[in-house]
């Protein structure tokens, strides 16, 4: 396949994931309409500023800006760096800064795809409260199979399947966007555990995001109410760091907010 043939079919899947037609684009772009369809017909092909001012009217990730550039022929801009490496300490620090100031509550540092790269004590305190075996890494190696695989926190969670069914959708929306055939890959994990509902296979469009998550964890005597928000790093120019995500834990009433006091004073 040549570089044309390429670079247009990408450009129209990305357009219309973003809900733009050719005319919105030119005109966010500040193009010619004309000149959009020629690129996505492989009638003309982009200069390299183009394929960049074209990812930018589309708001497209890092990854993907390197990726079309790619797919017009030009080498990727964009740095992406090991998250231990040299070019990372900085984040880092900023990461270690953020987890650390979250307690006495829970905060992990997760990927694009929701693998774990990091949590506070606080996230390993309720982990281990609410976990058969929180070593367990096939459960706590992805925040997303931790919700839904039978070991994680699952027979923990009294309204498990409100609480699974707000992040599968919010899954199913990721998989609008470009690099979404591994959020698919990652839906169909979570699908293929025993008793996830059926209906969790198709997205709910009209089901508009909460602004957090709740979630009411329960084992034994210990009882929790948690609710949940995403970060990311603002402005990022490195791929990786762009990818990352901070999900932090707030307790939703007085009750849960002394219990992990407490759990933070036997620590």
């Amino acid at each position: 396949m040549n570089v044309a043939s390429e670079f247009g079919p990408l450009l129209r899947r990305w357009r219309r994931s973003a809900h733009l037609s050719q005319q919105r684009l030119a005109e966010q772009a500040e193009v010619s309409t004309r000149h959009v369809s020629f690129l996505e017909t492989g009638r003309a092909s982009p200069s390299r500023e183009m394929v960049l001012v074209l990812a930018n009217a589309l708001d497209l990730p890092l990854r993907e800006r390197n990726a079309l550039l790619g797919a017009a022929g030009f080498a990727p801009i964009y740095r992406e760096s090991a998250l231990d490496g040299e070019r990372m300490t900085h984040v880092r620090r900023a990461l270690a800064f953020l987890l650390e100031r979250q307690e006495p509550y829970g905060a992990i540092v997760v990927d694009r795809f929701w693998n774990v790269r990091d949590m506070n004590r606080g996230a390993r305190r309720v982990m281990g409260c609410f976990l058969d075996d929180p070593s367990d890494p096939e459960v706590l190696g992805n925040a997303m199979h931790a919700l839904f695989h039978p070991r994680g926190l699952r027979p923990h969670v009294l309204d498990w399947e409100e609480a699974a069914g707000a992040t599968i959708d919010r899954l199913h929306r990721e998989t609008l966007g470009p690099g979404g055939e591994q959020t698919r890959a990652l839906i169909d994990e979570l699908l293929a555990y025993p008793g996830v509902p059926a209906h969790f296979a198709q997205p709910r469009p009209t089901e508009l995001p909460d602004p957090f998550l709740p979630v009411h964890l329960k084992k034994g005597d210990r009882e929790l109410r948690l609710f949940t928000l995403v970060s990311t790093l603002g402005t990022p120019i490195d791929v990786t760091a762009q990818e990352l995500r901070i999900e932090s834990y707030f307790p939703a009433d007085d009750a849960s907010d002394a219990f992990l006091r407490r759990l933070a004073e036997r620590d």
